[in-house]
This record gives structure tokens, sequence and C-alpha cells, in this order.
């Protein structure tokens, strides 16, 4: 398996080419928006024989700026879409090895759409998982 470090580095760059997305491959203290912060979520060891291959499950954060609600909900649906410049899930699966990190990988689920209190401000964010295998 390839390191947690190097697969959430590696996610963090896929991000890295959305334009104007700041991405954090660790939890900011104080996140600068708009900004996706990659999380570890579990780790499912040994799924083939041997040592063969594990699943890693991350949550990317994705943490809008909310100045005026109306562009911070259009942003942040921009990033939700399935496909385009902006997508979370094809910048992700641009590369599903992920720079070589890992067999495969594939964003499943967004969540949590809504409001969030970061250091008493208020902003839009949402929640993608990615499941990996490596």
């Amino acid at each position: 398996m390839a390191s947690i470090t190097n697969i959430r580095t590696g996610l963090a760059t896929r991000l890295a080419t959305i334009s104007g997305l700041r991405t954090a491959a660790t939890m900011p203290d104080l996140p600068n928006p708009p900004i996706a912060i990659v999380i570890p979520d579990n780790v499912r060891f040994d799924d083939t024989f041997h040592r063969g291959m594990d699943t890693l499950t991350f949550r990317i954060f994705l943490v809008v700026g909310r100045a005026d609600e109306r562009m911070a909900q259009n942003s942040l649906d921009g990033y939700c879409a399935t496909t385009g410049s902006t997508s979370i899930k094809a910048a992700i699966e641009g590369d599903k090895t992920l720079g070589g990190n890992a067999f495969d990988c594939r964003v499943t689920d967004m969540r949590s759409y809504g409001s969030v209190l970061i250091s008493e401000t208020n902003y839009l964010s949402c929640e993608f998982v990615v499941i990996v295998y490596a």
C-alpha cells in the first residue's frame, strides 16, 4: 500500500488542477476559501490476499466564501458537478492512480451541503467521499 501521506498529497495535487481553488493535504488552522482540504477517513486492510491491496476512504472538505450567498451557492454547485473545469469529481478522476500512488480511485458521494461556522465566520461547504484502492 502507498502511504496515506502520498495518497493525500496525490489527491491535493489533482484538486490543484482546478483554477482558483486552494488545496490542503493537511488540515489548516484557518482555511482561506475557496479551499479543498483532504482528510483521511478510513482504511480497510487486506482486501486482497497477501497484502495485495487496501481500500482507503478520504473526505474532501470544500469551503467557499459566503459574502454573497447566491454567488457562493453557484460556486459550490460548480464544484459539485460531475463534469466541467471546476468539478471536484472530474479533477480527481483525471488521474485515477494519483500520480502512481494508487491502483484506482473514484469520487462516490457529495454530502453535507450547507453552512459551516469556522472561527466565527459563516462559510458554505460540502464534503466529497473518495474511495482509493492502493
